[in-house]
């Protein structure tokens, strides 16, 4: 297929609804709304053309490009390309979820989590927090620097509560992402979730809610899944 007959499709999948409740999450820009449950359905008619994908996230329409983070091949992706795709993620779930979820199964993983957390740019620093997050839920733990991820957890305790509203967000994933996936620092986890407690997060419009993470650690423990690594974060 082409972009064109993508993008006809896409059109046809939106709704006004979807659209109105992305805006209120902070979408904004180019979309037509389209579910991301629909999106899944459009994946066959990408996957196997990177070049698609790749130009389907270029369009700047957001449903496209969450489409497109569905569809490419991790491995396949250049870091000038992730470069560009985090610095046109302008709304959390690109930055957060398609960004993210690419460059954490790329070959460029950590190297961009640390370049992208260290940003002033809200949404590039949510993407970094959020690849290092998912590469931890897919990456063996005898691959894993275990003291960087120590030090990251000092830092999310002891300025979580100062950093930018989304950028907190996902600092608090990070934590439960250490407590649920990475067995030797489980303790720790749990102990700088307790520390830094509730985390405050303006979600808009919406009635989501900031899951407090040491809870959700431990409805992890309790399912008997700490430790236990997925086979993929795109999802």
């Amino acid at each position: 297929m082409t972009v064109e007959e993508i993008m006809w499709k896409l059109a046809e999948l939106g709704s006004e609804q979807t659209k109105k409740t992305f805006i209120n999450h902070g979408a904004h820009g180019s979309l037509f709304g389209v579910k991301v449950g629909d999106l899944k359905k459009l994946v066959k008619y990408v996957k196997k053309d990177q070049d698609l994908a790749l130009a389907l996230y270029n369009t700047g329409n957001s449903d496209a490009m969450y489409l497109a983070g569905l569809s490419v091949n991790p491995k396949l992706m250049t870091k000038k390309t992730l470069q560009d795709w985090v610095s046109h993620a302008n709304w959390y779930m690109l930055a957060e979820y398609t960004v993210a979820w690419v460059a954490a199964e790329s070959p460029f993983a950590l190297e961009l989590a640390r370049d992208w957390m260290k940003s002033d740019i809200e949404m590039t620093a949510v993407a970094g927090w959020s690849t290092y997050a998912n590469y931890l839920s897919i990456t063996p733990d005898e691959k894993l620097d275990l003291e960087e991820i120590r030090t990251l957890l000092h830092q999310v305790e002891t300025t979580i509560h100062g950093e930018k509203n989304r950028v907190r967000y996902v600092m608090n994933g990070f934590v439960i992402s250490v407590g649920g996936y990475v067995t030797a620092l489980h303790q720790e986890a749990t102990r700088v979730g307790e520390k830094i407690g509730k985390v405050h997060v303006d979600v808009g419009k919406t009635a989501c809610k900031v899951p407090l993470a040491t809870e959700y650690i431990k409805k992890m423990e309790l399912r008997d899944k700490i430790g236990v690594k997925k086979k993929t974060c795109i999802c």
